[in-house]
């Protein structure tokens, strides 16, 4: 298990139980027991968790909200494309996410990647998931911009004008999304319309753009349009995709990662 997994797995442990024992732990994710120590003492750093003789508990930040995303499905699937997304991104470079369970797994190996200098801030994150932002806040390393509008409870998300109004001010170096559907004739599409005016509005504001989606999504239905094949660089999806698909992109000039 490497280190991104197992401190998501540790964070898992916290949401649940609100505390955790180093031994313990380390017997059920099969490392060692100076390993886990290791990982709380990163963690203590980012002020998510409190060390304590022989373990750590939760800090006051709510772990309730996370907790939705990490009980997603396919989570295997979804960290592992996270983890190659995030490998995509620069030092100092602009990064646009939306909401998802997806883009939740890459900015979390955004997070716990080791950066040049992490007295300063390597990395801006610009946002309007309010899970994400929640878990982001704490990293010193990370800028965090966070747009305006309206939350939306079934998907943690802001939209509308204020959200729209934020992004139309500011450039990005890369917009990382995650969709409900991405099809090669019809492109990357969300089931809510305001969230797919938000998801396109990044996509034009990026200077890159990368669709981060299981192979679940790939020839899935959904009902907004957010952009058309073309305006895709990377797709960063799982090794069950389907060949046929995975051409079709390509043929199409869209890098296709499979993690």
């Amino acid at each position: 298990m490497n280190r991104h997994a197992r401190l998501s797995a540790l964070l898992d442990l916290m949401g649940e139980a609100g505390h955790v024992d180093a031994v313990a732990v380390a017997r059920q994710l099969d490392v060692s027991a100076s390993t886990i120590r290791r990982d709380l003492n990163y963690l203590h750093d980012q002020q998510l968790v409190t060390r304590t003789r022989g373990g750590a508990v939760a800090t006051t930040i709510s772990y309730d909200l996370p907790i939705r995303y990490r009980s997603a499905g396919r989570r295997g699937d979804k960290a592992r494309i996270g983890e190659a997304a995030a490998r995509l991104v620069g030092v100092h470079d602009i990064v646009g996410l939306n909401g998802g369970s997806t883009t939740t797994e890459v900015a979390r190996a955004l997070a716990a990647r080791e950066w040049p200098d992490q007295r300063t801030a390597p990395l801006t994150i610009v946002t309007n998931a309010i899970n994400i932002a929640g878990e982001l806040t704490v990293r010193r390393h990370v800028k965090l911009v966070m747009t305006g509008g309206v939350a939306r409870a079934q998907a943690f998300e802001l939209t509308g004008p204020l959200a729209s109004g934020t992004l139309a001010q500011i450039t990005l170096d890369w917009a990382i999304i995650g969709v409900n559907a991405l099809d090669p004739a019809a492109g990357a599409r969300a089931s809510d319309e305001d969230e797919a005016q938000v998801n396109r509005l990044m996509v034009e504001r990026a200077g890159s753009v990368a669709v981060v989606a299981d192979s679940s999504k790939l020839r899935a239905r959904a009902f907004a349009h957010i952009c058309p094949v073309q305006d895709i660089d990377v797709v960063v999806t799982d090794v069950s995709a389907d060949p046929g698909t995975v051409r079709q992109l390509r043929a199409q000039g869209v890098q296709v990662m499979l993690a």
